[in-house]
């Protein structure tokens, strides 16, 4: 499973520092100010476009090989970070987006942060949402949460963590008899 694990990879395989592709995880910055004051690599080269390119999309670059590098090495789970366009040329994937109704995210967020109290989750929740649409939005093709993105959509209010967990695993081997019978 790779959620955070993503940023090593990237960092290892790209040459930028794990706290650089951090700072830009998940999060679209088209500041042209602010991609040139980070960008130390472009200053005094010129030529290809990857060097003329921003921060930004250097390590959203980075992010994408690296998920096309974990799943070539075999079965992984990708949390974020545009997986399923980085896997689209991919037919053995399956792209699931759990959502779940506010009053729950709030009350998961403040068992993982008992120092927030409702308020203070209610914004983090909006903003980490506002974010992950915000990056997914700008750097695929596709709307982040919609249906019609995604193999499968589950509500993970409704059956809890470990009833969604056991639904997702029950689509998986479905899915992978499936794909076993008709390769």
């Amino acid at each position: 499973c790779y959620d955070k694990e993503l940023i090593s990879e990237a960092a290892k395989n790209s040459g930028f520092c794990e706290e650089m592709i951090e700072n830009h995880d998940e999060r679209p910055t088209s500041s042209f100010l602010y991609n040139l004051v980070m960008d130390s690599y472009s200053f005094g080269y010129n030529g290809t476009a990857y060097v003329d390119m921003p921060i930004s999309q250097k390590i959203f670059i980075a992010q994408f090989n690296a998920i096309k590098q974990v799943a070539e090495e075999g079965p992984c789970v990708i949390v974020g970070r545009c997986a399923d366009y980085a896997l689209a040329d991919r037919s053995d994937t399956l792209n699931i987006f759990i959502f779940g109704d506010e009053e729950q995210k709030i009350k998961t967020i403040m068992n993982r942060f008992p120092e927030l109290n409702e308020g203070k989750a209610r914004d983090m929740m909006i903003k980490k949402d506002k974010q992950r649409q915000s990056y997914y939005n700008y750097y695929s093709s596709k709307k982040w949460g919609r249906a019609d993105t995604y193999d499968l959509c589950i509500n993970s209010s409704t059956l809890g963590i470990d009833g969604t967990v056991n639904l997702i695993c029950q689509y998986v081997n479905d899915y992978e008899q499936l794909y076993n019978k008709n390769s």
